[in-house]
């Protein structure tokens, strides 16, 4: 049987990293976004026998399911057992310890055995250490930033109506928030489950479950058609403008309504606003640019209006490219830059201004404790780049060249309107509010972003 050790020590006391891990919703938290894996069963609460299920990736193409079983849970760790899964057993013990010079210490324990016979176990075994190591090294940079984010809010509760729960940003949001103790509700188009918190809502017929506000202290508005999921044909810019105006004036409407109850609407629009500014850089105070983008982010921001108007508090965030490992630019990017095929779109001249997905969900977060949080906020970095730098620093980091570039008349002529507004046009943003505000960043360079999302830290 092999075993595996790692640990790492944080500023947080032992207490509140036992709460952020027995809160089940830290497995969320927990899973690697370049790993593949799927969380099928997330039990309600992290107590002994309670069942959690993975869809996990087997080389060379299969897929599994991994259920494990929660055991010896207290404030001072737990472990969870493989039932049913990829290998023979597998014992993983979480300790939660002070020790004199540290405030808390995080110790993993892992005992495990493959099927395999011997000699390929010898061989699957250091395959599986060394991705232990890859994992763990993740797992504890973002354990240890998620702690000291819910340290700095003072682990301060509050119920959060969430919007878009299912894409991106929406679901990393929903697990971050529910781990540092807020109580997180979905509004969904499907039919809701309301024992998960759900509630119903149609943006296109007008409908929304206006109970789901009682109680609410803020609503982050997500939701919304992909920019650059498809090309635009003119029923396709119709969705996208229509899923992010009318969603967002039928939410402001309703908060509207509630007079003095009403909650704060922290609504997500895009840097696109600016349009395309390839001579200088802008920061809030700047005028909208031309286009489609432009044009449906200023509606976009004006269907919150009535909101702000009745005495709620509207924060609107202009968000930059999100640099993420599980979706968007990032993960569109990597097999063409592993296989040494992609370069600077066009002329690499335009601007990128991004922000990492983690940072993103701190400012959603501070945005709902923070009463200073309000207009509007370009969620990005402090130092913008442009598409060539973007590119050359994920080459580097995945450690290929990136000199096949993509001409500008051929993303026109793949993407139409889509390639020249969303690909070869950008601003170079600068986030004078958060600056203002104090927001500390975890992840202000690129690189080292790139490195944590890819996970390539050890």
């Amino acid at each position: 049987m092999a075993v595996f050790a790692r640990s790492v020590s944080f500023q947080e006391s032992r207490e509140e990293l036992a709460r952020w891990h027995l809160r089940s919703t830290a497995l969320l938290r927990l899973v690697p976004p370049w790993s593949g894996v799927r969380v099928v069963t997330l039990p309600d609460e992290l107590v002994d026998g309670a069942l959690a299920e993975l869809d996990v990736p087997v080389p060379p193409f299969r897929r599994v399911i991994w259920r494990s079983r929660i055991v010896d849970v207290s404030e001072k760790g737990f472990a969870d057992l493989q039932e049913k899964g990829p290998f023979k057993s597998w014992h993983h013990e979480h300790r939660f310890l002070e020790k004199p010079g540290e405030t808390s210490r995080l110790e993993d324990h892992v005992r495990f055995e493959l099927k395999e016979p011997w000699p390929l176990n010898r061989l699957g075994q250091r395959v599986v250490e060394s991705g232990l190591i890859r994992t763990f090294s993740w797992r504890h940079v973002r354990t240890g930033n998620d702690l000291r984010r819910h340290h700095e809010n003072d682990w301060r509760s509050a119920t959060v109506l969430v919007t878009g729960s299912s894409g991106l940003v929406g679901q990393a949001l929903c697990a971050f928030l529910q781990t540092g103790g807020c109580d997180v509700r979905r509004l969904v188009r499907r039919s809701p489950d309301r024992d998960k918190g759900e509630y119903a809502w149609d943006p296109a017929r007008g409908e929304i479950d206006r109970s789901s506000l009682q109680g609410v202290d803020a609503v982050v508005h997500l939701a919304g058609a992909g920019i650059a999921d498809k090309r635009w044909t003119e029923a396709r810019k119709e969705l996208i403008r229509s899923s992010r105006v009318d969603s967002t004036r039928l939410l402001a409407g309703a908060i509207a309504d509630m007079g003095s109850d009403a909650p704060a609407l922290i609504a997500a629009s895009a840097i696109g606003y600016y349009g395309d500014r390839p001579d200088e850089e802008v920061d809030e105070s700047a005028s909208p640019g031309e286009g489609f983008l432009s044009r449906t982010c200023v509606e976009w921001e004006a269907a919150a209006d009535a909101a702000r108007a009745a005495g709620a508090r509207v924060g609107n965030l202009r968000i930059g490219v999100v640099v993420a490992g599980g979706g968007g630019a990032v993960a569109r990017l990597r097999r063409p830059v592993l296989m040494g095929v992609a370069g600077p779109l066009g002329n690499g001249r335009q601007g990128m201004s991004w922000i990492a997905l983690d940072d993103l969900l701190a400012i959603i977060h501070q945005s709902i404790h923070d009463e200073r949080f309000d207009g509007p906020i370009n969620a990005v970095v402090q130092r913008p780049i442009d598409n060539r730098a973007f590119i050359k620093s994920m080459g580097g980091v995945l450690r290929r060249p990136t000199i096949a570039p993509m001409p500008a008349f051929v993303a026109r002529m793949l993407f139409g309107q889509m390639g020249e507004e969303a690909l070869l046009q950008g601003a170079f943003v600068l986030p004078r509010r958060l600056e203002d505000l104090g927001f500390r960043y975890d992840f202000p360079e690129l690189d080292d972003a790139l490195r944590f999302e890819l996970g390539l830290l050890s």
